[in-house]
């Protein structure tokens, strides 16, 4: 396994976790005690925390890749034995 795949593997990871991680701990404006900011929209969140959800979404990222690292390089899982085989005439 390259590191270009490990790269990939990671970049498509990060945005899965991170859009799983975005909704935790949201609270719109209509639902907080504080006035609604004028102009915005009432379900728009009074603090939505993107530089925390960023850092945990790399951590937990970062894990997961490792995992899946160990697991496809330790032979557990092959991708070879996938592949069709071909037809005997």
């Amino acid at each position: 396994m390259g590191i270009v795949t490990i790269i990939l593997v990671f970049g498509v990871m990060w945005w899965l976790v991170f859009f799983a991680v975005l909704p935790i701990g949201i609270q719109s404006q209509h639902e907080s005690t504080e006035d609604t900011v004028e102009g915005t929209d009432p379900g728009a969140p009074v603090k939505p925390n993107l530089l925390k959800k960023v850092l945990w979404t790399t951590l937990i990222t970062a894990l997961l890749t490792f995992v899946f690292y160990m697991v496809v390089t330790s032979g557990f899982i092959s991708f070879r034995d996938m592949a069709p085989k071909p037809l005997e005439g």
